[in-house]
């Protein structure tokens, strides 16, 4: 493959360092420690970031109360169902300010309450300036998040468009995300290992997206 990339104006890899102050990354692993209360682990992380101690409190406790989690910011995160921890690993990420935000399958394995409430959170970042890259196997999720949606098979974008054109190509009447995912991928179960594709993660996803242009 070859290509470049810019993030907020900088080159991904002529300047990832520079790159990296712009982006928050929630991966699909949650990123904390157990033995350390909520506000323990986002006052370790900011540290990591080079951020002045009391600035990183206000932001610690500005992002936890905006994922509604303020008031178990002195409890231990082992003592969390996953849905918490979620909320604060996507307090984590966000300690920077971000620019732009990346999300691996944020709501995987939530209850119907917390992913509504975590969906919630990420259009008010997008209507906050926060440009969201989200990648999702959940279908309506993708519909109701994205300005733009990308369905990829084995490594590559097959399909890129807003959700309402990629529904329309179908000539069908009330098509769905998932009636263009599977027109486009085929409806077989696949079998591969990860060493079978040209991908680190498998199979067929969708990335959606929420941006603004500055």
């Amino acid at each position: 493959t070859s290509g470049s990339g810019r993030v907020a104006g900088h080159d991904i890899v002529k300047e990832p360092a520079r790159v990296r102050e712009h982006i928050g990354l929630v991966a699909e692993k949650i990123i904390l420690y157990d033995r350390l209360t909520a506000l323990e682990n986002l006052m370790f992380f900011g540290s990591l970031y080079h951020l002045p101690k009391k600035e990183i409190k206000v932001r610690a406790m500005k992002w936890l109360k905006a994922l509604e989690m303020d008031r178990w910011a002195d409890k231990l995160t082992g003592t969390f169902s996953t849905g918490m921890k979620q909320r604060v690993n996507i307090a984590r990420a966000l300690l920077t300010e971000p620019e732009v935000m990346f999300l691996d399958e944020p709501t995987l394995g939530l209850d119907p309450q917390t992913s509504r409430s975590i969906r919630d959170f990420i259009q008010d970042l997008h209507e906050h300036g926060v440009t969201v890259i989200l990648t999702t196997h959940i279908m309506p999720e993708a519909d109701e998040l994205s300005d733009t949606v990308a369905i990829i098979d084995r490594g590559k974008i097959i399909a890129i468009d807003t959700p309402k054109n990629l529904k329309l190509s179908l000539n069908k009447e009330n098509a769905t995300l998932e009636d263009v995912f599977l027109q486009l991928t085929g409806r077989d179960m696949r079998e591969e290992t990860h060493e079978e594709i040209p991908s680190a993660r498998s199979g067929r996803h969708m990335f959606g997206g929420k941006s603004r242009i500055r």
